[in-house]
This record gives C-alpha cells, structure tokens and sequence, in this order.
C-alpha cells in the first residue's frame, strides 16, 4: 500500500536544460584558446569553463529531486530543500487549490506543506497522482468525510485539459 510520485514534465525540462547547458560551456572551453579577441586563454581558463558547464547543469538537475512517498504510516514529502515526513494523523487534508502550481498538505493552525511532486503542468499524471494520495490515506483510516473534499477539485480539472 505505498505510492512514490515524482514530477514528470519539469524533469524532462530540467535535463534537456542541464544538456544544453553542459554542451554549450563544454563546446565553449574546447575552442577557448582559438579566440580571435587577443585574449590569451590557457588550460586551467578551459577547465574552468567546463566545471562552470558542469555546475550549472547539475543547478538544473536540481528541481527534478522533489518526492512524495506515502504508506500506511504517513507521507514523506521531499522538495528542493529537503525531506520530512508527516504522520496521517497530522495532516487535515491532500488538496490542490485552484489556480496552483502544485499540490499541498493542509495540516492543522492553517499551516500547509507544498507538495511539489504533483504539479499541474503533469496534467492527467497529476490528477492520477492526486487520487492515489488519497487513496492511500483513506486505507490508513486517516480520512474525515467531513474535510475530504469527494469530488476533484477545478485545479485537477484543468490540469487535464
């Protein structure tokens, strides 16, 4: 009864940008020293703009690290900057509020945690990746009728289109 979710679409992105960028700076630091500026490049200038490429292609590799895992226990939500994990019990609902880029867990004092492995760019991954969060807490007796919204919400809707 576990469920992991990673985005899709903004992982795609973010690798052709990080080949893009690597190609460029790498093309770059091979044909630096043959400049026609009069500026005189050495090997060391050559690596560098390679570790330059390297740097900032694994900069766009970084937004593909957001996860959602989610048991019987819990869920595990790990965005940019890192990873914690939220007992059923703590968390009052999974919505995805219209006019949002990612889903979110609402949990108690109006407080809420961005989900940013379930985004509406995904489109119908999305709204999929959304049922089965709550699937996955309905099983673990963690849903109150009352709060969980029955029907998809509008930004899940349009996340299909």
């Amino acid at each position: 009864m576990s469920y992991v979710v990673r985005p899709r679409r903004v992982r795609l992105f973010a690798a052709i940008g990080a080949v893009v960028l690597f190609s460029m700076f790498a093309v770059a630091g091979v044909f630096l020293r043959e400049s026609e500026t009069g500026a005189n490049f050495v090997l060391s200038d050559q690596v560098a703009m390679i570790g330059i490429g390297v740097m900032l292609a694994l900069g766009a590799l970084w937004v593909t690290r957001p996860r959602v895992r989610a048991d019987g226990d819990g869920v595990e939500v790990r965005n940019m900057l890192g990873a914690r994990r939220y007992p059923w019990a703590e968390v009052e609902q999974v919505s995805f509020p219209d006019g949002s880029p990612w889903a979110r867990l609402e949990l108690p004092q109006d407080e809420y945690v961005p989900v940013l492995a379930i985004q509406a760019m995904d489109g119908e991954r999305a709204v999929t990746a959304m049922r089965e969060l709550r699937r996955v807490r309905r099983e673990a007796g963690a849903v109150d009728p009352a709060v969980e919204p029955a029907a998809e919400s509008a930004a899940e809707s349009d996340a299909r289109k």
